[in-house]
């Protein structure tokens, strides 16, 4: 259970949303509280460094944001980051220092942190993904069951109820994910762990590792 705790899949000093994680264990515990945060740091953020366009939606003066796409609040956008062409943020998005948020893709109640990169045709919703994650283009977060029943991480040594009705995935730092991916509902990825384009994936994978199309995974060399 702690390789799916927060200490042991982000660097907190590389997200704006870090005095977040207080008093959390498991990242899927934010969830809820992202809207609520983002309204309560954003009229805080210094207006030297941050604008606020429109309703709860503060943009770093350094960020670029493409005129075709669309944001809807509450949402941070932070230093540097790139908001390119036809990109749709739905809310409760907060998107970090250096992050891409591509051509297409869709951000829904999701945290990402510095320098991660969504590029192309990406959906992540319900999902945190930690400093300089990637989604190869045209993999995407499911974040609800079939069943539409609450979701449960599952792994090897236990499985662990959310209480949520929509989670996508918890991706740790440096992971990275092949195109044409689907990460299902309740997906834990540890720190530098790869997994092969076309994959499906559920539950928990281990960090340093490679998680193969047909579901074997594999310790990095």
């Amino acid at each position: 259970m702690e390789q799916m705790q927060i200490k042991n899949l982000y660097d907190l000093n590389e997200t704006i949303a870090a005095p977040l994680f207080d008093g959390a264990t498991y990242p899927w515990e934010l969830l809820p509280k992202i809207g609520a945060y983002i309204l309560e740091l954003g009229n805080t953020l210094p207006q030297d460094k941050y604008e606020k366009r429109g309703e709860n939606i503060w943009i770093a003066k350094s960020a670029t944001v493409a005129p075709t796409a669309y944001i809807n609040g509450p949402c941070i956008i932070d230093e540097d980051a790139e908001i390119r062409h036809c990109a749709f943020i739905r809310g409760n998005a907060i998107v970090g220092k250096g992050a891409v948020v591509g051509n297409s893709t869709e951000l829904k109640n999701v945290i990402l942190f510095n320098k991660v990169q969504v590029p192309h045709y990406n959906y992540v919703g319900d999902s945190i993904l930690g400093f300089k994650a990637h989604m190869g283009a045209g993999s995407i977060t499911s974040n609800v069951k079939s069943d539409k029943s609450l979701v449960v991480v599952k792994s090897s040594f236990g499985n662990i109820e959310t209480g949520l009705k929509k989670m996508g995935a918890m991706l740790g730092d440096n992971v990275e994910i092949g195109c044409n991916s689907v990460l299902n509902p309740g997906t834990v990825i540890g720190r530098c762990t790869n997994v092969y384009p076309t994959s499906s994936v559920r539950g928990f994978i281990k960090a340093d590792s490679i998680f193969k199309k047909d579901g074997t995974v594999v310790d990095k060399n």
